[in-house]
């Protein structure tokens, strides 16, 4: 993945609360549920989840507003002041995350208008922290993993998460591409929450379950946003990624089966078991990023359609 070097770097919907941000207010929110969000290895959730339990607690409305829990009031440690150029993100793992949040954001811009008719709003950001903070859905440490809050509509990651438990517990992939996969797949819970699609899950485990349709239905999400990425663009009009090749998709294939719920219950030396699956199969998720990707449509990712699954 290459960045064009002259594109320009948006940081405003970045933040990096640092360490020991889980001592804050939660505004309300609610814990994090592990046993709800997905199964774990010695009770570390490894998956990357999405907390829409949370909305059975009042927060985190589709279209909603982020209730009395606002980011903007976090202390900053300035991580992405750096980050200008596509040449700081060719660089820079940091700025490379700003610049793929920047091209989630122009194309999600379009398509979801486009596609759906429905206004499209951004995140109210991405925030990084190391160890702990606190969200509008409650305190999360680093071992929940990356996952978007409904409720005050941030995606949070300790970035920790890819070489100590994707890459080491989970034999996932290590590469360039692998964080993106994941950040598109968070973004893409934030455009289901636009579109008011978490208001559908009723059921939150098993194999053609609700919340398993959410999950492959945001890889498919990042998958759309795949086919694309080579055609974002800055605010200048400059494209952003002018290189996406066929070793990045499989890099972002092959974290899909990483994460699947069956391999991380072979990883955890435990028995396979459909009936407790939050995030859908290793081969599931593969299909329907690939589904995305092939098809570049909200349509073809209609997961909760009859026989989708």
């Amino acid at each position: 993945m290459r960045f064009n070097p002259k594109a320009r770097l948006n940081t405003r919907r970045m933040g990096d609360a640092g360490r020991s941000g889980a001592s804050r207010s939660a505004g309300g929110g609610i814990p994090i549920p592990g046993g709800l969000a997905g199964g774990g290895i010695g009770g570390v959730i490894v998956i990357v989840i999405i907390v829409a339990i949370s909305m059975l607690a009042g927060g985190g409305l589709p279209g909603g507003s982020s209730g009395d829990y606002d980011t903007s009031r976090m202390s900053d440690t300035g991580r992405y002041e750096g980050c200008k150029t596509g040449e700081d993100a060719n660089k820079s793992a940091d700025c490379a995350r700003v610049a793929v949040e920047n091209s989630l954001y122009d194309y999600w811009s379009d398509a979801l208008p486009d596609q759906s008719g429905t206004a499209f709003e951004a995140e109210q950001k991405v925030e990084t922290f190391t160890d702990g903070i606190g969200t509008g859905c409650g305190s999360a440490t680093a071992a929940v993993g990356p996952f978007y809050c409904p409720t005050d509509r941030t995606i949070y990651l300790d970035t920790t998460f890819f070489d100590d438990v994707l890459e080491k517990q989970l034999g996932g992939p290590d590469g360039g591409f692998v964080e993106p996969y994941v950040l598109a797949h968070e973004y893409g819970h934030h455009i289901q929450n636009l579109l008011g699609t978490m208001g559908r899950v009723k059921t939150q485990q098993g194999p053609k379950s609700d919340a398993v349709r959410l999950e492959l239905q945001a890889d498919c999400y990042a998958g759309m946003w795949a086919k694309a990425a080579t055609s974002t663009q800055d605010e200048d009009g400059n494209v952003l990624i002018t290189e996406l090749t066929d070793d990045d998709i499989q890099q972002a294939i092959d974290a899909a089966t990483a994460v699947g719920d069956d391999r991380i219950q072979e990883s955890a030396g435990g028995d396979v078991d459909p009936e407790s699956w939050t995030h859908g199969s290793a081969k599931s998720r593969v299909k329907w990023f690939q589904t995305g990707f092939t098809e570049g449509t909200l349509e073809a990712c209609d997961t909760f359609a009859a026989g989708a699954l």
